[in-house]
Formats: C-alpha cells, sequence, structure tokens
C-alpha cells in the first residue's frame, strides 16, 4: 500500500471535533480513552480522600457478606435437614481455616484492589494468561450477578410474606425482584457516592435486629428444652451413629457453601481502607494490616451468626416450614421474628431484611463494575465504553433480568450457581496463595494452602456434580465473555493500542535533528542486531525501491514485542546511534500498531507528516492476518497503513506509507 502524494512541509491543523449528543456524554462520563490502565471504581481513592476506617469498609463489604443470613439458615435447614447446625459448623471451619487465611495472603500480595485474578494472570504468560483470566471473570460474573438477582429475590420472598403486605402482591415475586433490580440500575445510573454510609447504617440495624430474634429464640429453647429433645431424638433417629452423622455433614456442607460469599468483595475494596500516613503505593503495610482486620471481623462475627441461626431455625421451625411455599422458606429468621416478637417487630425486621438483600445487590453490581474495566478493555476484548459506568450498568440489568424470568425468581433455584461462583473463586484464590508462598519458599504454608486448595476442590466438584445448574449458567457467562471479548479483540485489532508515547533524550535529539532537514524520513526495520553492511543495504535497497530523495536523512524504527496478548501499553522510544545509523527502538504489543502510534506522535511533535517505508513480506495474506492478531507482526505494511486510515480520516495529515 503507498501513499505518495506530494510533500507537505506542516501538517494542517486538526477540526475541532464535533460536540457529542447530551445523552451520550451522559452516559460515558467518566470515560478514559487514552489510559493504558484502568483501576476501577474501587481501585483508587482521589487525593483529596485519604479513604475510611477499616470497619466501615467491612460494612460495605458486609452488606454482601452479612445480608446471607437472610435465606442461608433456610438453605441450610434443606440442604442437610436436622444436620443443618452440623454442617454449619463444617462450613465454618472451612471459613475460618481455609478461606479467611487465603484472603488474608490474597490482601498482602494484590493489596490494590486487583484480588486473586490478577495474582493469577501473573502466572501465566501470554495468550494463556488471557484466556484464564476470562474463565475466571466468568465465574465472577455468575457470583456477582446471581447475588445480584437471588438477593433480590429473596428480598421479594419478605415483602410477600409480610402480613400486612396486600394480597395483590402474593405470587408477584418475579415483578417485584425486577422492580428491585430497576431501582438497583437507577441508583448506579445516577451515581453511587454514599455507598459506605449507606452501608454502616444498614449493616448494624440488620446485626442489631438479628442479634435481638436469636436472643428471643435462646429463651424460648431454654425455657421450653424439650425441643432441644425432640431435635436431637429425631435427628438420632434418623442417623444411627455420630459418625454416620459427622460423615452425612461433610458429604452435604458444600451445598451451604454460598454462606462465605464476600471475601472477594473484601479484598476488591481495599483501596477504600485508610491505613497509615506512612503507606506507599509500593508499601501499603497499614492497608494490608487493617484489611486484615477487616477479614478477621468479618468472617467471626459471620460464623456466630451462622452457628445460632441455623441452631435457632432447625430446633424452632418445623421442617416442612422450609420447603418452597413454606412460610420459612427463603427467610427463616423472618420466621422466627414474626412468631416470637410479634407482626411489628417482624415487619421491621422485614424492611430491615429487605433493605440490605437490596443493597447486596450494590456491592456486587460494584464488584462487576471493578471487574470488567479493569481487565476486558486493557486486552482489547472489550469496547473503550466499557471503561464507562453507566453503558455497563446498563449491560449488567439487562443480564440480571434474563437469570431472573429464568429462574421465575427462586432462590432456592439460583443457589446452586451462586454457590459456584464462590467456590471457583475461593479455588483461584487459595491456589494463587498456594504459588505464592511456594516462590517464597516457605515449605509449611505451601503444604497448608496446598491442603486448603485441595478442600475447596473437592467442594466445588461436589457442588457441580449434585448441582450442575450452577456450572451451568457459569458456562453460558464464560462463553459469552470468550465470544465476545475475542470478537471485540478483532475488531478492535486495528486501533493504534498506545497510550501515552515518550522519547528519551537521545531519540528527540534524532527526531530534531532529522526534522530540520524536511519530512522524517522512517524505515521499517526488524530489530535484531544488524551489521553496518546490513543497515547500509536496507537502506540502499529503500532509497532504491521506494524514490528516497538522494541525501536526505532516513531514520531506522525498530519495534520489539514484548507479549503480542497485551492490547496497548505507553510507548517509550529510545534513541541511539549505531553501525552509522540513527535508530528509534521501542517496545510494543504489535508491530503496526506501534510503528502507527510512533508515527502519529512524529507527526505532532514536528509539525511535519512522516514518510514510512517498508518491504513487502512473502507469504499468504490470510495466515499474515493470523500472525497479526495472534503474535502481532505479520504483513506490517498494509497493517500499519489501515491502523493510520483508521486513526487519522483526514488523508491530508495522515503519515504517508511506501512499500517496496
Amino acid at each position: 500500500m503507498t501513499g505518495t502524494p506530494a510533500e507537505s512541509p506542516a501538517a494542517p491543523p486538526a477540526a475541532a471535533p464535533a460536540p457529542s449528543p447530551r445523552w451520550r456524554a451522559w452516559l460515558l462520563e467518566g470515560l478514559s480513552e487514552q489510559s493504558a490502565h484502568h483501576q476501577g471504581p474501587h481501585g483508587h481513592v482521589p487525593a483529596e480522600h485519604r479513604g475510611h476506617r477499616w470497619w466501615r469498609v467491612m460494612c460495605l463489604t458486609g452488606v454482601d457478606y452479612f445480608s446471607t443470613l437472610g435465606y442461608q439458615p433456610g438453605i441450610a435447614a434443606l440442604a442437610a435437614g436436622l444436620l443443618s447446625p452440623l454442617a454449619t459448623l463444617v462450613l465454618i471451619a472451612l471459613t475460618l481455616l481455609g478461606a479467611l487465611p487465603v484472603y488474608r495472603r490474597v490482601a498482602k500480595e494484590s493489596p490494590h484492589g486487583e484480588g486473586s485474578i490478577a495474582m493469577l494472570e501473573r502466572l501465566l504468560p501470554w495468550w494463556a494468561g488471557k484466556l484464564f483470566v476470562l474463565v475466571l471473570l466468568g465465574f465472577a460474573a455468575t457470583d456477582f450477578m446471581i447475588t445480584m438477582t437471588l438477593s433480590a429475590a429473596d428480598a421479594a420472598a419478605h415483602v410477600v410474606e409480610n402480613p400486612f403486605a396486600p394480597s395483590s402482591l402474593h405470587g408477584a415475586n418475579t415483578y417485584i425482584t425486577l422492580v428491585l433490580l430497576g431501582a438497583l440500575g437507577a441508583v448506579f445510573l445516577k451515581g453511587f457516592q454514599e455507598a459506605i454510609r449507606v452501608a454502616v447504617v444498614l449493616v448494624a440495624a440488620y446485626l442489631t435486629l438479628n442479634v435481638v430474634v436469636l436472643v428471643t429464640a435462646a429463651a424460648h429453647v431454654f425455657t421450653e428444652p424439650v425441643k432441644i429433645g425432640n431435635w436431637w431424638d429425631a435427628m438420632t433417629a434418623e442417623h444411627s451413629s455420630p459418625f454416620v452423622m459427622i460423615g452425612v455433614a461433610l458429604l452435604v456442607f458444600p451445598k451451604l457453601a454460598l454462606g462465605m460469599s464476600g471475601f472477594e468483595t473484601g479484598v476488591a475494596v481495599m483501596p477504600q481502607v485508610r491505613g497509615d500516613s506512612t503507606d506507599t503505593y509500593a508499601k501499603p503495610a497499614g492497608r494490608i494490616r487493617d484489611t486484615r482486620k477487616l477479614l478477621t471481623t468479618a468472617a467471626l462475627i459471620m460464623s456466630g451468626f451462622l452457628l445460632l441461626s441455623s441452631l435457632a431455625t432447625t430446633i424452632l421451625i418445623p421442617q416442612h416450614e422450609f420447603e418452597s411455599g413454606g412460610s420459612a422458606n427463603g427467610r427463616a429468621l423472618a420466621y422466627l421474628a414474626h412468631t416470637y416478637l410479634g407482626e411489628g417487630f417482624g415487619t421491621v425486621y422485614d424492611v430491615s431484611t429487605i433493605a440490605i438483600l437490596w443493597f447486596a445487590g450494590a456491592s456486587a453490581m460494584a464488584g462487576l463494575l471493578n471487574l470488567v474495566p479493569r481487565y476486558l478493555p486493557r486486552y482489547g476484548m472489550a469496547p473503550e465504553w466499557t471503561r464507562a459506568v453507566r453503558p455497563l450498568v446498563l449491560v449488567f440489568m439487562a443480564a440480571a433480568v434474563a437469570i431472573t424470568l429464568w429462574f421465575n425468581a427462586n432462590v432456592d433455584d439460583q443457589s446452586g450457581a451462586y454457590a459456584t461462583g464462590v467456590l471457583v473463586l475461593m479455588l483461584s484464590a487459595s491456589f494463587a496463595s498456594t504459588v505464592a508462598v511456594h516462590r517464597r519458599g516457605h515449605r509449611k504454608s505451601t503444604v497448608g494452602f496446598g491442603a486448603i486448595t485441595a478442600v475447596f476442590a473437592y467442594t466445588l466438584v461436589t457442588n457441580v456434580v449434585e448441582r450442575p445448574d450452577g456450572i451451568k449458567i457459569a458456562l453460558i457467562f464464560i462463553v459469552a465473555i470468550l465470544v465476545s471479548s475475542f470478537a471485540s479483540r478483532v475488531h478492535r485489532a486495528f486501533e493504534l493500542r498506545a497510550g501515552a508515547v515518550t522519547f528519551d533524550d537521545a531519540a528527540r535529539r534524532i527526531v530534531d535533528e532529522a526534522a530540520a532537514q524536511g519530512p522524517l524520513r522512517i524505515i521499517a526495520n526488524e530489530p535484531q542486531e544488524h551489521s553496518t553492511a546490513e543497515y547500509r543495504a536496507k537502506e540502499y535497497c529503500q532509497r532504491e525501491d521506494t524514490h528516497i530523495p538522494e541525501g536526505g536523512p532516513v531514520v531506522f524504527l525498530e519495534v520489539f514485542i514484548q507479549d503480542s496478548s497485551d492490547f496497548r501499553e505507553d510507548l517509550v522510544v529510545h534513541g541511539d546511534e549505531k553501525h552509522g545509523v540513527h535508530r528509534l527502538r521501542v517496545h510494543g504489543p504489535g508491530v503496526p500498531n506501534t510503528v502507527a502510534a510512533v508515527l502519529m506522535n512524529l507527526r505532532d511533535r514536528t509539525g511535519q507528516v512522516p514518510h514510512a517505508y517498508f518491504n513487502w513480506t512473502e507469504g499468504h495474506p490470510v495466515s499474515h492476518l493470523l500472525r497479526f492478531l495472534v503474535f502481532g507482526d505479520g504483513e506490517v505494511a498494509p497493517v500499519t497503513r489501515e491502523v493510520l486510515r483508521r486513526a487519522e480520516p483526514d488523508p491530508d495529515r495522515r503519515p504517508r506509507v511506501h512499500v517496496g
């Protein structure tokens, strides 16, 4: 592809861009198209804001974690029956001895909100790492999306079962769930600035009400010890020995795994933790310490509530009430509140539960908004508009509506998919922690984290075998992410794919000296070391084939590919003089895109349209296209010209491409 119009000594000024429609400006507010990196909405704290105390941030992740009390006791009763307290003890042991140590390690290894996915991304190079991250994002999307829909569905169950609810709402769970999801989307579209303040109020009120309910339930149990005897007799009659009970509890506890949700959100919101005044980006010791306090405190609080609620609901509520259509289905603690504290207090409890369940969806939405812009745009596997919050909110809300309609807003039916997403993220975190301590030579820690990884693997496999609907939902998300991501990568392959382009002192001197003698003439060259004879032969060949004016200076441009799976990088151009020629050398994700980005920057620096000279490459054009998409090279000349054509619509301002 050649472009040889008359030389232009200076590029004409660019026309001012047309103003965007107001709706588009509103929708894409906060979008930064030039950044090569993205931190996510929880990934940075403005300079004027020093963060929050760790216990306040704990409430932000706690709306997800603690809200599971709304449905966890009922799900545990359905899964384990009379053995629910024993299965819950197994769950608590895994939480405190497994999940907690793992995420305390994740907080240390990934202190800026990237979480375990970033730890695993660093383990696998090139496309394998990107593919692995995409699969994990599919499971993360399952976790967070089902958190939104399941929490809203359980909130709808509390609305419908309240004795003061109008009869017209009975059977309207799906519609109520959709209304709650719509309200959640509206909040994020407007702009969500007071998340932590609201979370503190909701968590404090909800936990206080649960304490009242559980203390009242305990009083009834101790004043009527026959209830304990009845429960114990029924359990021992059903299971012949303590060993059988323990075995059954170990088998069924994977169904309770959704009671461990919230840990991934806990490390995602780390940048919101204040830490110490002496913290630096490289060594945020105070933030790591306080995040570990956050995780430990949340795990201990939740473990206590899980055990007490499991005992209270199993002993005091008839088993048939936990079944679908029963009064305790999806709302076991609310059942106790209405039964023992009256309809007035029960209604207050319902309102609190509805509020925190709805807000748990907000925490999950924040998690999604934190993860997706962190990875997909950086990989070129999503459009640039996915860096903005509002378009993503609309996409996620559409998915939430589809999931709600698919499951008919049924809490029990969604629990399998929820547990699958939670367990995969915990398995990935434990595996990443195992590798991290192994690389540091900590043998005992490696064995410990390896054992935790094995337990999570068993739990995940058991959950998938017994409830395959969870993996089916996850696979739908994974396939959707993979297909859309690779389609986006192919569609965006011809972008400049460069953030900032900077030149070192030697490169600036070379450019300035060459530009002083007329338009820059850049010869694209292979980056391997060359001899003086090879450089002279290349220059002679280009002057002969493409008619470079005699006597005019030329500059060689050489691009090194570090990782062709990366999409966008900040480019640093280094200059030197070797073998009797001036060279500009730069590392980039793809040869044509990097050459085009440097040419565009040279035009803007010098005010003159540069000329670039290439050789044709032998081979089939389709194979060259595939090489470009996968390895970042291929037939460089035509692809460079296409990248420039898309980047600069004005032919008079577009750098010239010559091929010989």
